[in-house]
């Protein structure tokens, strides 16, 4: 299974989100020394279960859903919502 499609396995079984997006920038970073070491992701994830959490307690909820694929995953940038929070 390619990684994108393990990171969307693990965070809709996770928070059941209403939205949810990964994109793999990886290719991007081709030569870069740090994507030898793993990939570049962005998530954008929208569900219930971040209400009422900081920006950083979903970032945390979000890093530790994914602890398993660390060693595989170089950059990561989290834009966590609540279905009511703008998008963007």
């Amino acid at each position: 299974m390619m990684m994108k499609a393990k990171i969307e396995k693990i965070l809709r079984e996770r928070f059941q989100p209403q939205f949810l997006q990964v994109i793999d920038q990886s290719p991007q970073h081709a030569g870069h020394v740090g994507a030898q070491q793993g990939g570049h992701f962005t998530v954008q994830i929208v569900s219930k279960v971040f209400e009422g959490k900081t920006l950083l307690d979903r970032h945390r909820m979000v890093y530790e859903a994914l602890k398993e694929l660390r060693s595989h995953i170089h950059a990561l940038a989290i834009r966590a919502k609540t279905p009511p929070e703008p998008a963007g």
